[in-house]
């Protein structure tokens, strides 16, 4: 977890996002860039435009965006007295091991989530907010975008911020191949957590190893983890999930993200869709 991403877009809760980005910083000594994120013009900008007046004050206003995006996010790392990184886009392999966090701000990137899904290919971990339904709140396409583009793991900021990551994990098991995504991709955290637990619900599988096989293979890791399969009951294999999460004591949640499609989640709701909504911790997804 030596390289974090974070793009940085206008929401209610880009405190959290900071706060559990320099967590994860603190941890493992990781390089930060911060990206500014924001619409296309294209995405709301009228075809119709009379003499091109509508297309100039947009941009003065999406430059005005980016360099509000980028003062938070600087002023931000600044108080925690997190240093910038004394050489721009490039990090020198002799350097990195010892290394503190730091940080960087990259200037001038292309407005739309496109870039995101390319650019967070080259990062160890992208962490975004959880997306809601508020205009305040963060975008679900950007959580969208990094998740099935990106190629690697993301974090999940909830609204609130963490003050604490990684020293009791659960992972949301389910037997399926984002879940096992998910748990290599956490790995760095699962070997530096002082608690882990595999948790599996009945209804919430699907045909793959149990939570004691998973527990087994970690143990072969050098992870020390217990496990627990719970019977079906009266709440969602998604509620169950939190609720575990929070008894445990948990600061760290690892899950498969969508192991049911979308739009099957979007009708009739599932464990990804219901952590998406009420993650109260932040949460480790890969798809």
């Amino acid at each position: 977890m030596k390289t974090l991403l974070v793009p940085v877009a206008l929401h209610d809760a880009l405190p959290s996002v900071f706060e559990t980005t320099r967590l994860v910083a603190q941890r493992f000594g990781s390089l930060i860039e911060g990206v500014s994120l924001r619409p296309a013009l294209a995405e709301y900008v009228p075809v119709d435009m009379v003499g091109g007046m509508t297309w100039l004050r947009d941009e003065e206003a999406d430059r005005a965006e980016a360099e509000e995006a980028g003062g938070r996010f600087v002023a931000f790392m600044d108080r925690a007295g997190i240093p910038r990184h004394a050489r721009d886009g490039l990090c020198v392999p002799e350097n990195v091991a010892g290394a503190g966090p730091r940080y960087r701000w990259r200037q001038d990137v292309p407005a739309g989530d496109g870039f995101l899904g390319q650019y967070a290919r080259l990062f160890s971990m992208t962490v975004v907010g959880r997306p809601g339904s508020q205009d305040t709140s963060p975008s679900m396409a950007t959580f969208e975008t990094a998740l099935f583009e990106g190629g690697r793991p993301i974090l999940l900021a909830p609204p609130t911020a963490p003050t604490e990551l990684g020293r009791a994990i659960l992972i949301a098991w389910n037997g399926s191949t984002e879940t096992a995504r998910a748990v290599a991709f956490a790995m760095p955290f699962l070997h530096r957590a002082e608690r882990v637990r595999v948790l599996s619900v009945e209804g919430g599988t699907v045909p793959g190893p149990s939570a004691e096989d998973l527990a087994r293979a970690l143990a072969c890791e050098g992870i020390a983890a217990d496990h627990r399969a719970l019977p079906a009951g009266r709440r969602t294999p998604g509620e169950t999930f939190l609720a575990e999460a929070r008894d445990y004591g948990c600061d760290l949640l690892i899950k498969g993200a969508y192991t049911q499609s979308r739009l099957r989640q979007m009708i009739f709701g599932g464990p990804t869709s219901h952590l998406l909504a009420h993650a109260d911790l932040p949460v480790l997804m890969a798809h």
